[in-house]
């Protein structure tokens, strides 16, 4: 994967994030009752019930920081990154945290099925243990 591969991949889980989080936000409104950007952005940051989505934040924060690094980013780096992708999007991924709950909203919710269609099209096939 170049580097111009690794930009589409942080493109594509940025617009699975946000899937995500307006799932999650449903959720949890749908308890709590509605809440303003400022809110929503204290309890993804801190609050319990978005915790498992700060594994994917993490990951596209390291992408883009890697993408604007000078001196470029090298192709073992990129591969890297794409490892960790894959590992977090696994079925039995290495999070803990984060595999269950994106599994379950897999299951409800189509916009993440087409998002996470469009992440594993950059990602491509997994290799076979």
């Amino acid at each position: 994967m170049a580097a111009h591969e690794l930009g589409e991949l942080s493109r594509r889980l940025l617009r699975l994030h946000k899937s995500l989080v307006d799932e999650q936000r449903r959720d949890y409104e749908s308890t709590y009752g509605p809440v303003d950007s400022g809110e929503l952005f204290r309890l993804l940051l801190q609050g319990e019930r978005f915790a498992w989505l700060r594994p994917l934040s993490s990951l596209i924060a390291r992408i883009d920081e890697a993408l604007e690094a000078d001196p470029p980013i090298t192709a073992a780096e990129v591969e890297a990154l794409r490892e960790h992708a894959r590992q977090l999007f696994r079925p039995a991924g290495e999070d803990s945290a984060f595999t269950p709950r994106y599994h379950e909203t897999l299951q409800r919710s189509p916009e993440v099925v087409m998002d996470h269609a469009q992440v594993m099209r950059v990602l491509g096939p997994f290799p076979k243990p």
